[in-house]
This record gives C-alpha cells, sequence and structure tokens, in this order.
C-alpha cells in the first residue's frame, strides 16, 4: 500500500501532529497475557483523545516475537478490535501503527501481517542491522517500503540502537514510502542530523517529524529548524510524538499537545521551560535514568498500576523489575507535579474500561 492510499483524514492528521503512546504488554502474575487489561489500556489512550497508538514496539516488549511467547499477531488483533470499537462508536480515525523488527525476511512478513490487520504504518527498528553499511539497511527499508507506508526510527544505542548518519536519513527520507520519522537518539547532535537529512533529501514537504526524545519532549515541539539546500531556507518542525513516556498520564500528553498547536502555553519562555524540564524530570523517574535505562519499561508499569490499568509490573522477562531507588524517585516526581498526571481522568473511567 501506497501511502497516497491512506484515508485522507489519517494522512492529515499525521501530518498535523498527534499523540502517539506505545502500547504497554499486560501480563497477570504468571506472565501471560491479560487480555482485559490490554483492552482497557487501548481504551484509555483512544478516551484520552490520542491521534494514534504505536502495537507491538519496544515498549509492548520485543520479546513478544519469540516462538514460546508468540504474542505479536494477537496483540495486533486485540489492537485492531479496540481500534475498530473506538470508530464504530465515535465516528472517528486514529492512526494505527505497527512495530516491525528485524532482518528483511521477518521485518516484510511482520509488515505484511500488520497490512492485514488494517494498519497504516509501520514504525521500522533497524537494531537488526547494527554493523551493516547504509546501503545495506536501505535496501531493507525499499523491501519494507513495498508493503506499507514506514515510519523511521531512530533508536538510541542504550536500548538496542546504532548511530545513523545523515547520509542515511537523506537517503532514507527519498524512499516513496516513507511519510514520518520518529527521532529517538537522545542526543542533539543525532537528532539534527535527522532533521537535516529530511530538508535535504528533496521530500522536506512530504516527511513528517516526530519526538520520541522523551528527555526533551517539550522543547523538540516548540523548536523549528532552518536549513540552506540549494540557496532555499528549508524550515521544519517536530509536530507530534510517538513515545513510550506518553504511555502514561496520556490525557495531559493530549492537553500539552493541544496548547503547542494552539499557541496556548504561557507567555513566559520560563515558565514554559520550567515545564519542560518537569517533564523531563518524570521521564528520568519512569524511564530508569540513573540505571541507564534497566527500569524504562517496568517504570511506566508501575505508574499504570498505581492508576489501576495494570495489576503488577510483570514482563516478560523475569528478571526485569524496578531498579533500586526507582519507585522512591518515581514517589518523588509523582508529588512534585501532580498536574502532571492524569489520575483524576483514569479514575473517572477505570471501571468502564475493564468492562
Amino acid at each position: 500500500m501506497n501511502y497516497t492510499e491512506l484515508p485522507e483524514e489519517i494522512l492529515d492528521a499525521l501530518q498535523k501532529g498527534v499523540v502517539i503512546p506505545a502500547l504497554p504488554l499486560a501480563l497477570n502474575e504468571d506472565r501471560k497475557l491479560n487480555e482485559s487489561r490490554e483492552r482497557a489500556l487501548m481504551r484509555y489512550y483512544l478516551d484520552a483523545g490520542v491521534g494514534g497508538v504505536a502495537v507491538g514496539v519496544h515498549t509492548t516488549q520485543f520479546e513478544i516475537r519469540l516462538p514460546e511467547v508468540n504474542l505479536y499477531g494477537p496483540v495486533l488483533e486485540i489492537a485492531r478490535e479496540e481500534f475498530d470499537r473506538f470508530e464504530e462508536r465515535t465516528g472517528k480515525s486514529v492512526i494505527r501503527v505497527a512495530g516491525v523488527v528485524g532482518k528483511t525476511d521477518q521485518a516484510v512478513a511482520e509488515a505484511k501481517l500488520a497490512l492485514q490487520k488494517g494498519y497504516h504504518a509501520v514504525l521500522l527498528s533497524l537494531a537488526a542491522f547494527s554493523g551493516a553499511s547504509n546501503p545495506e539497511i536501505l535496501e531493507h527499508c525499499k523491501a519494507v517500503a513495498n508493503v506499507i507506508p514506514v515510519i523511521g526510527f531512530y533508536l538510541q544505542p542504550a536500548v538496542g540502537g546504532r548511530r545513523l548518519d545523515v547520509d542515511f536519513w537523506r537517503e532514507f527520507a527519498r524512499i516513496e514510502n516513507v511519510v514520518a520519522i520518529k527521532m529517538a537518539p537522545f542526543n542533539r547532535y543525532q537528532t539534527l542530523d535527522v532533521v537535516r537529512g529530511v530538508a535535504e533529501s528533496g521530500r522536506a514537504e512530504e516527511i513528517t517529524l516526530y519526538t520520541g526524545n522523551d528527555d526533551n519532549i517539550l522543547v523538540d515541539l516548540l523548536a523549528e529548524y532552518q536549513f540552506e539546500v540549494n540557496g532555499q531556507t528549508v524550515k521544519k518542525r517536530i509536530v507530534g510524538g510517538l513515545l513510550g513516556h506518553w504511555a502514561v498520564w496520556t490525557r495531559k500528553a493530549v492537553e500539552l499537545l493541544e496548547k503547542v498547536h494552539n499557541n496556548q502555553l504561557p507567555d513566559n519562555m520560563q515558565e514554559v521551560l520550567a515545564l519542560a524540564n518537569q517533564i523531563t524530570d518524570c521521564n528520568a523517574a519512569f524511564f530508569d535514568v540513573a540505571n541507564n535505562f534497566e527500569g524504562c519499561i517496568t517504570g511506566i508499569h508501575e505508574v499504570l498500576r498505581r492508576q489501576g490499568l495494570l495489576e503488577g509490573i510483570w514482563t516478560l522477562n523475569e528478571d526485569e523489575t524496578l531498579s533500586p531507588g526507582q519507585k522512591k524517585e518515581i514517589d518523588r516526581v509523582y508529588a512534585a507535579y501532580p498536574h502532571l498526571n492524569d489520575d483524576a481522568f483514569v479514575k473517572e473511567n477505570l471501571d468502564r474500561w475493564l468492562t
């Protein structure tokens, strides 16, 4: 499917910029899929006003693809059913994103499954190409883009990503079926490489930029980039976010992006930057920065557990849990920034989402 075949409202929303949380995996104490809680998470995000949900991505745990686990297809299907129900109930369409990983055969197979299940685009992880050259990786990307529209993914090395230079991003952006790029290197220089590559690609108008830099969310959404390309000034903005951080306190994330788009943030830039730092402080606790992101998934689970959306913080990896001191840090940011949580919204709707 070519991106020009996407429903007009989907393409318009993607290009305008929306909140796209990364869907966590809900498990029971036996570390088996908890379907009712998985559906509750989807209902939470959709009712919170998100513009899309990313399924089968890092936050959903890459281990869902292991043969002994085999949850990639079932989770895509659960999310699809909730997307359909929401659209039938409200008349609103949201962007359906599926994560795709692995070498080319696996990635193409996953892309075909996502297309079959009605997803609009795939978020393409390149973690399997740690030692490959730019031409090798680009051929892989083209193979996936021949199946379905692609959202590029610059993943930070601390959680499995690799360094990708400006030359790669320039050529990647020239792949016709690339529609967006999620930038998550957690690095200003590498984020700049992506934006510059897009600006120089000749497809700056067709490629939409999303932040995945959970450490710099609000500043990313406020910044404008300008590059001189062939004697012309090319301007680019980061218009939305596809974020693990937005898997929690999601209603507040939707309100934040609406304020950015509608120019409703405080006129005092110092106040805005203080808010940006508060969000980053919360992310440091949730993502366990103090321990090199070891507890990044369990930290998200802990917040959702406190809100009643999850029963526990279990992951598919039995060794994965909160790091020493992480719970105390989550306690601290919860107390310090009550205006950033959406606990009241969750409490009001939780019973309905669980039925």
